[in-house]
């Protein structure tokens, strides 16, 4: 398994649209940072067929120290869900939108 980067992506999205790299990478990061912003507020952003970004409360709970075995007390966090889409979902499982 490959790990692609963001520059990855970007020069992928630049030589299939003829863009520069510099506008691609500015729209790219325009976009991650709307993504972060959303949940931030609470909103919920969806992406037909692709996914579901959306904020989540995680409740206050009681833990226990792996090391020491006393109870810690760990508070409640609100944490970013990601549901994957159908052809998300499709893609994973090897069917492609181009064949």
């Amino acid at each position: 398994m490959a790990t692609v980067k963001k520059k990855d992506l970007v020069d992928r999205i630049a030589e299939s649209t003829n863009t520069t790299r510099s506008t691609v990478k500015s729209m790219v990061q325009c976009f991650l940072d709307e993504i972060i912003a959303d949940p931030a507020k609470n909103n919920r952003l969806e992406f037909r067929d692709f996914g579901v970004f959306e904020a989540r409360e995680c409740a206050a709970r009681t833990a226990q120290n792996p090391k020491t075995l006393e109870p810690v007390c760990v508070p409640a966090k609100k944490t970013v869900k990601f549901k994957p889409g159908r052809l998300m979902v499709q893609g994973v499982n090897g069917w492609r939108r181009n064949q």
